[in-house]
């Protein structure tokens, strides 16, 4: 079967988490002049050894399902005003049906995170799809706020893995030269999900029901989960490292640097690695030992085995039941408590006020839209996002480049740097939304202000989690955990009661004089991981914390 991949990249970490050893060796297989990290195995039933179409496909469908729970959770904002009057409650009660499922959404991650670190990806992807499209369905049927409330609960329980997952699988599937790239695929996937509310607007435009957005949601979740059926195939792998004192095979290089092919020679037969962008397959199935020996690679698995329900092998060695308390200790660790804060407020503070504010302001006076259109401030949400498409590979290319300069040692500070201008456009954009509201500014003002601040959210959203990933020497499931549970309940508090905040003191006070500084402070905190975050990260290192967590790390699982 195909190897695609050269298993023998001497890459490997130092002894400071977050600080990595590129260098290649003559004739190792490189990205962007720097070796393979993590090292693949030479199985070719390696998730770092399986196609591109293969990874793509398991990536897309990850992103979509993130897409869907996020635009069924956010969408029905739109309709707070329908559902206060046809459930005779008040605007603030009728947001709950917003914020309450928000709040579970996070918290699911504490019962779904550790089932699929012990049992497998795979089922509780299934699993997770399931109970989102029986909750939607069940949205779609309500006839009563409870029975409604209940509906979007179970559904938002079911998603909210989707917030792990696709993460998880980063770390499982792409080498860490790609995981800026592929989690700004992520994030994309994510906050375009905030664009619910457009769909639902169109919906009310043209005169249907709120039933039917959910009956959309319904189709969409069936079919992605016969996709990821078919196509998602378990990614819990236990990665054999070569051993580090293996000979190497002669190798006669074509071409230096990070592509071309190469064929590299033994004493048994001519291995040809291809590192072009096509990555052509080729047979590699026996490895060369230092002992002479030769050890044969398993073949890969059929199409039916690749549909087993479950591994081949649970991780009975994960701590399932500790694992959320043991979660809570990565608050002690600054870049992942910087996650949760960053993902907390851009969404609490900027997602959540647009949201809530635009469609109640928009159809009151002076403005006086039509309530069928009080979702179309998601368009500045896809424009904000389609700006920052042509930046996807931007902090993989920068941190490469500075590697480069330091000599072939990658630091995970050195992603940061693509963050600066995002940390003035984001504040510039709440304050001018602020002021839209205040003084009925053209409408335009708002499309302005949530174009620039979300274009500013998907790089804070992109690389603070990168960066996490990369920094920590620890058990990613947990950090996930903690994560999505943190953001969530911030960006619950924040929502909870933002109508009757600005109710008692203004868009301009709140917005602009409580939210805006928040948002500064937040997104001043690159300078000091750029300038202090290894010093920080040797400080942990050495320290009770890194020996816990080191617990629970997975041998051969990538930061």
């Amino acid at each position: 079967m195909a190897i695609r991949h050269d298993y023998h990249s001497h890459a490997h970490e130092e002894d400071v988490p977050g600080t990595v050893n590129l260098t290649a060796q003559e004739g190792e297989e490189t990205h962007y002049g720097q070796a393979l990290f993590p090292v693949p195995s030479a199985d070719p039933n390696d998730p770092l050894q399986w196609t591109k179409f293969k990874k793509h496909m398991i990536m897309g469908i990850t992103c979509a399902f993130s897409f869907l729970g996020i635009s069924a959770l956010l969408g029905p904002s739109v309709y707070i005003g329908p559902w206060a009057a046809e459930f005779n409650v008040d605007p603030n009660t009728a947001a709950g049906l917003v914020n309450y499922p928000n709040l579970i959404f996070g918290f699911g991650s504490v019962v779904l995170v550790p089932l699929y670190r012990r049992y497998g990806r795979r089922p509780v992807m299934l699993f997770s799809l399931t109970a989102y499209a029986a909750g939607i369905i069940g949205a779609s049927q309500a006839t009563t706020y409870s029975g409604l409330m209940a509906a979007r609960l179970v559904h938002a329980f079911g998603s909210g893995v989707c917030e792990a997952l696709p993460v998880q699988l980063v770390n499982d599937i792409f080498f860490l030269h790609e995981r800026g790239k592929k989690i700004g695929w992520y994030t994309i996937a994510l906050c375009l999900g905030a664009t619910g509310p457009m769909f639902c607007g169109f919906m009310l435009q043209g005169g249907l029901s709120w039933n039917l957005f959910f009956y959309v949601e319904f189709a969409f979740a069936v079919a992605l989960l016969i996709l990821a059926f078919f196509f998602v195939e378990e990614t819990l792998y236990f990665r054999k490292l070569t051993p580090s004192d293996h000979v190497r095979p002669k190798v006669s290089s074509e071409e230096g640097g990070g592509g071309g092919e190469r064929r590299i020679s033994n004493s048994n037969r001519d291995l040809e690695i291809t590192t072009s962008s096509s990555e052509k397959p080729v047979p590699i199935t026996e490895v060369e030992s230092s002992s002479s020996s030769t050890s044969i690679a398993p073949p890969r698995k059929t199409f039916l085995q690749q549909l087993s329900f479950f591994p081949a092998e649970f991780d009975y060695e994960s701590h399932f039941w500790t694992m959320p308390l043991r979660a809570l200790t990565h608050l002690l660790v600054p870049s992942t408590l910087w996650v949760i804060t960053t993902y907390g407020i851009f969404i609490g503070l900027c997602g959540f006020s647009f949201n809530f504010v635009f469609p109640l302001k928009i159809v009151a006076p002076p403005y006086n839209w039509s309530p069928n259109n009080s979702g179309l401030h998601a368009l500045a949400t896809l424009v904000g996002f389609a700006c920052a498409l042509p930046l996807l590979p931007a902090s993989d290319r920068l941190a490469a480049r500075l590697t480069k300069r330091n000599g072939g040692i990658r630091e995970a500070e050195m992603r940061l740097g693509v963050l600066i201008p995002a940390l003035i456009a984001a504040p510039a954009g709440q304050i001018l939304f602020g002021y839209a509201a205040e003084r009925d500014l053209h409408w335009i003002c708002y499309f302005l202000a949530i174009g620039l601040t979300q274009w500013a959210g998907y790089f804070y959203f992109t690389l603070t989690l990168a960066y996490a990933m990369d920094s920590h020497n620890a058990s990613l499931s947990e950090m996930l955990i903690i994560m999505n549970v943190g953001k969530q309940a911030i960006s619950y508090g924040f929502s909870g009661e933002l109508l009757n905040w600005i109710s008692r003191h203004g868009y301009v006070t709140i917005i602009v004089g409580a939210f805006a500084p928040i948002l500064v402070v937040n997104n001043l905190m690159v300078f000091v991981f750029m300038i202090w975050g290894k010093r920080i990260r040797v400080r942990i290192h050495g320290s009770w914390l890194a020996r816990l967590h080191g617990q629970s790390v997975v041998e051969g699982e990538g930061h």
